[in-house]
């Protein structure tokens, strides 16, 4: 008989991580007890995972709200700052904001509306299109908003992002003007020094600012992006994937991630003999239907993975076959003939009907997703992940 189980995802204990400790050699032992634990063989292209998380904190990659303002003040000069597309998140950004108000004079807050970048909302498009508002050319002083909208709560946090944002630039010592637009041009009628807070856009916001006339553009991902008194960095992100670690101290997106994953491969083979994948993970990239959020506040789902996690997935969909090609045959003819077109499909399959339904991800995208809706984000205690099956298919007996 055939096997009956596919894929299997793990959530796997680990040890609290602090500064200093070896990633490598944690994660590769947590691995090596678990399957001892729970009965479990390896097998080629198992797929090991741990959160971006637990890699900052064994390199120490933090940063200070002293640290945020320095740079910010030495980027913009220390007077009014443009500070546009936050996201709307007491965790990942308001400590952020902070250091970013303690390193100017004047902060003028530009927030998107209805929601933000990741789908927090501010107000309800029902609440938007009663009103009239047209979020594409409408531009709202916080008097406006408040006459229009009042002061709504975010549904599941139960905080008035706005007044919240006001109150923690006011209270690091800066003036504050917010205003709400969705047209990143609109803040340079303020201001022509501005701070890029979008995630995924900021590309595009920082190339039409600057065409329209900026003198400062820059985003969260050129903040930090070196040591500022031997503080924690990463030059490819700068601020963006930090999560608040303390009151007055932010957590950076790992880096150098490639020699981590590359070592804990090397280790796993040498334990076992068999070649896993292995991959740093953040947030997965995929959106609630009712609260509306969309979970990938990082920069990346995946900052680094070994080479075998590398491409998207080239998947014949099996109901397209049944009802089509195959739409004769039942039993065991229908699941031989099935078998194989499997054996026999293309390398490449993009543009072909019988892959069509597919989904059309990357690897790392849908795994990383996997892993953090496997993770979680709160006290499971598994910030590492044994995924096997993953590339096994109908044919895998």
């Amino acid at each position: 008989m055939s096997r009956m189980i596919g894929t299997i995802s793990r959530g796997v204990r680990a040890p609290i991580i602090r500064q200093g400790d070896d990633i490598t050699e944690i994660v590769t032992s947590c691995i090596l007890d678990a399957s001892a634990d729970a009965g479990f063989a390896f097998h080629d292209r198992d797929i090991v995972a741990m959160t971006e998380a637990v890699v900052a904190r064994a390199q120490g990659n933090y940063a200070s709200v002293d640290d945020i303002a320095t740079d910010v003040r030495a980027k913009f000069g220390g007077e009014t700052v443009g500070v546009i597309f936050p996201i709307l998140s007491r965790n990942r950004f308001a400590i952020c904001l902070r250091g970013i108000a303690k390193g100017a004079k004047k902060i003028v807050l530009m927030l998107s509306y209805p929601s933000d970048e990741v789908g927090n909302h501010l107000i309800s498009v029902e609440m938007m299109d009663e009103k009239g508002v047209d979020p594409y050319r409408d531009v709202l002083s916080l008097s406006q908003y408040r006459e229009l909208f009042g002061y709504e709560k975010h549904t599941f946090t139960g905080v008035d992002y706005v007044e919240y944002y006001e109150q923690l630039i006011r209270e690091a010592g800066a003036d504050c003007e917010i205003i709400f637009a969705n047209n990143p041009k609109a803040i340079l009628d303020y201001t022509k020094n501005v701070l890029c807070c979008d995630i995924h856009t900021r590309a595009r916001t920082k190339r039409m600012l600057k065409a329209a006339g900026a003198e400062i553009a820059l985003g969260l991902d050129d903040i930090l992006t070196e040591s500022i008194d031997g503080s924690g960095y990463n030059e490819s992100y700068g601020l963006l994937g930090s999560n608040k670690a303390t009151e007055d101290q932010v957590k950076l997106f790992p880096r150098d991630c490639q020699v981590v994953v590359d070592a804990i491969q090397k280790k796993l083979y040498d334990a076992t003999g068999k070649v896993m994948e292995v991959m740093v993970y953040g947030d997965g990239a995929f959106k609630d239907p009712v609260g509306k959020i969309w979970e990938l506040a990082d920069p990346v789902v995946a900052p680094a993975y070994t080479k075998g996690l590398e491409g998207t997935p080239n998947e014949l969909k099996l109901k397209y076959l049944a009802d089509n090609e195959f739409s004769a045959l039942s039993g065991d003819e229908l699941k031989d003939a099935i078998k194989q077109k499997i054996v026999e499909k293309d390398s490449n399959l993009v543009g072909q009907m019988a892959s069509e339904g597919t989904t059309p991800r990357r690897l790392t995208d849908l795994i990383g997703s996997l892993c953090d809706l496997t993770s979680g984000s709160g006290d499971k205690g598994t910030p590492i992940v044994f995924i096997q099956g993953y590339f096994d298919n109908y044919t895998t007996d």
